[in-house]
């Protein structure tokens, strides 16, 4: 068994692996081997890393099964102690690893870390997909600190402190593989988008901890293959938060809480409308039926949970609604938000 192993999918992505692969390579430590995952890539990536990085290890999945099954295919193939998970479109530092490493070598409790996530084309500025650490609200709806919805915060030092989060980005993910093996991966019927937020939660509903790591930096480009205006991210974005909140929610008040879902959903689905986006109006209408046809698996998958657990992690949820929040009362940053609303402790 290596030491780490840091396995980046690619998908039809030559121009990043150009781009950032160099950089991963002269910036990761020597205990750390890189592996190029390709999920069924048309283009010539895989021939281009042949040419060019011949002694890099290529994992060739056969299908495109997104980034949830292509991790879940790839992973199979590698044994390591720690597996990161790292985005194509990703700019790392010197000594961006090590940070990350020690703070899992050192608390047995956490599963898994994020570094600082920036924007690499707006470089002092915190970036989407995992800012400085995830949080949920209480309604399942996911953001950040640094980053709620489309309000992107300065990076001046206000979130240097290491902390336990919600969940941590997929972009850039660092995980035990005892705990990746024990939660059996990502579900790959997300197929993309909040998989790692599932699995995050499904870790602490078994007593683990995520944490942020502010010793690591990287750089984001972000929406390397699905752009955030597509219509199929807001398909697969509410759709999918709907599963996460299904699978993993306690039970305490759960029906009551998925109706009201529906409701605040309904809400966003007509301001897209009445905005002049039809095509995203009608991705939140198909992300709703495709949720109720197959909300019967999803709830076996809920029913398998709840039996491998006996408590249901509510720490670092905030208790407020962070959509009312944002667009009623003007909470555009983390620092805004009421402290004594995020729980610490589980039910």
């Amino acid at each position: 068994m290596s030491r780490v192993a840091i396995v980046i999918l690619n998908w039809n992505g030559r121009s990043f692996l150009e781009q950032f692969l160099p950089g991963v390579i002269a910036d990761s430590p020597s205990y750390a081997e890189v592996i190029i995952a390709d999920n069924a890539s048309s283009d010539d990536s895989v021939k281009w890393l042949q040419q060019n990085h011949p002694s890099i290890r290529i994992i060739q999945n056969t299908s495109n099964g997104g980034f949830a099954k292509g991790y879940n295919d790839a992973l199979a193939h590698v044994n390591a102690e720690y597996y990161v998970l790292l985005n194509s479109d990703i700019e790392v530092t010197p000594n961006w690893l090590d940070p990350m490493i020690r703070m899992l070598d050192a608390h047995t409790s956490v599963a898994a870390c994020q570094p600082k996530l920036l924007a690499f084309h707006q470089r002092d500025e915190f970036e989407y997909a995992g800012a400085a650490g995830g949080f949920i609200d209480k309604w399942g709806y996911a953001f950040c600190r640094g980053r709620i919805f489309d309000t992107y915060e300065k990076d001046l030092g206000q979130y240097n402190n290491a902390c336990e989060v919600a969940w941590a980005t997929g972009a850039c993910l660092v995980i035990r593989k005892s705990d990746w093996d024990s939660a059996g991966g990502l579900d790959a019927d997300f197929f993309a988008h909040m998989e790692e937020i599932d699995l995050c939660w499904r870790l602490r509903n078994r007593g683990r901890k995520i944490m942020y790591c502010p010793d690591s930096t990287v750089y984001h480009v972000g929406g390397g293959t699905l752009n955030k205006i597509s219509p199929r991210k807001t398909y697969l974005n509410f759709r999918n938060n709907l599963i996460l909140l299904t699978k993993n929610h306690a039970s305490r008040f759960f029906w009551l809480k998925i109706y009201l879902r529906m409701c605040l959903d309904g809400i966003a689905a007509f301001r897209f409308l009445f905005s002049g986006d039809g095509s995203h109006f009608m991705a939140v209408v198909k992300a709703h039926f495709s949720y109720w046809g197959s909300l019967g698996k999803t709830i076996s998958k809920r029913r398998k949970i709840k039996r491998e657990v006996s408590v249901f992690a509510t720490s670092c949820i905030y208790r407020g609604n962070i959509v009312v929040d944002y667009f009623l009362r003007g909470k555009k940053k983390f620092s805004d938000l009421d402290p004594q609303k995020f729980t610490t402790r589980n039910t």
